[in-house]
């Protein structure tokens, strides 16, 4: 089983427990809201503020003495950074902390490296062959006709097709790695807490919980054992993060880690 690819947004996701995007978002369809949010702000007098990454060093980080460079660094500090400032402006303005927004991204990215590391350690590798299925998996969860459509859509922002495959590599050598964990198995009573906090999501949001549960307030959500597999399959996943991000805690208790920001 594939996750997403550890890129940009999707390591905040992981390792931090930010909210997820959309997986049935269309292509472009998070570009054009924000667009038009930054467009409301220009409409009402606002500027959207920008991040100062002029003085960051070359290496951010080093972990066990392998880098974490500014050219992978800036990107997701960036992305994340225009997303805060979307919705402060959204929400009457306020200040952006910039340096919790950097302790934030460096974590992951840390997290992310520790992670990789472990894997090879262990001896798990990625085929091409698994690239290839990461990346056709990528595309259908990003609502693409294939993976060579988003090969194309990355690299119009900057990211190669050698960059892409790599970052397939880690997440297949990380997915290998997450099936060695203890992960626990949802009982039917955290089942039934789950498919609950999304009723209630539902009746105050006006939207379905659940993937492929029905939107609109007026709407009720379906019996309990229509949604079961799906609400199984979200908790294995939130199950596996948490072993994922423990794993990730021992490990950072023994690594050598250089921040440099």
């Amino acid at each position: 089983m594939h996750k997403k690819l550890l890129t940009g947004a999707a390591v905040t996701t992981l390792l931090l427990g930010l909210a997820a995007c959309d997986e049935n978002t269309e292509p472009g369809a998070e570009a054009e809201e924000e667009g038009q949010d930054a467009q409301m702000g220009e409409d009402e007098g606002m500027e959207m503020p920008e991040p100062d990454t002029e003085d960051f060093p070359d290496v951010v980080a080093t972990v066990n003495g392998e880098e974490i460079t500014s050219e992978e660094f800036i990107p997701q500090y960036e992305a994340q950074f225009q997303q805060m400032a979307m919705q402060a402006q959204m929400g009457g303005g306020g200040d952006i902390d910039e340096a919790e927004i950097q302790e934030q991204i460096l974590d992951g990215a840390i997290g992310l490296e520790l992670l990789i590391q472990d894997a090879e350690e262990q001896g798990f590798e990625a085929s091409e062959e698994d690239i290839d299925e990461a990346l056709d998996e990528a595309a259908q969860e990003g609502g693409m006709e294939s993976a060579d459509d988003m090969i194309e859509a990355v690299e119009e922002q900057g990211t190669t097709e050698e960059e892409l495959r790599d970052q397939a590599a880690d997440q297949v050598k990380v997915d290998q790695l997450t099936e060695t964990l203890d992960v626990s198995e949802p009982s039917e009573e955290e089942l039934e807490e789950l498919y609950e906090q999304q009723e209630q999501q539902q009746e105050m949001m006006g939207q379905g919980g659940a993937e492929g549960m029905p939107e609109g307030g007026e709407q009720e959500m379906p019996p309990f054992e229509e949604v079961r597999d799906e609400l199984e399959s979200e908790a294995v996943e939130q199950n596996e993060q948490e072993a994922l991000m423990a794993h990730m805690e021992e490990l950072r208790e023994g690594a050598d880690v250089e921040t440099h920001l």
